[in-house]
């Protein structure tokens, strides 16, 4: 399933990449799309469903706090995330 099938299926429409946040928005991870490594190391590193994220600095790299810890990717190790905005940490 694509990302932009996920995004335009019903009940999840407010999902947006993670990507899109700007410092200092929260978050709540809504779901994690790719190949089963990817899913696996991220949710490993705590981006489960339902998990409050805080995007701390965006772009590449791009610093998002989770779970009190602070974590750094560059940006297109993100770009499977969807995240609905407006979660409280």
């Amino acid at each position: 399933m694509s990302l932009n099938n996920i995004a335009s299926g019903s009940g999840v429409h407010d999902l947006i990449p993670i990507h899109l946040l700007a410092p200092g928005q929260s978050a709540q991870v809504g779901h994690v799309a790719g190949r089963p490594e990817e899913i696996q190391r991220l949710e490993e590193l705590g981006f489960r469903g339902g998990a409050a994220i805080e995007m701390v600095q965006s772009g590449s790299p791009c610093i998002i706090r989770l779970a009190g810890q602070k974590l750094c990717f560059r940006a297109d190790e993100l770009l499977n995330v969807l995240v609905r905005r407006g979660a409280t940490m």
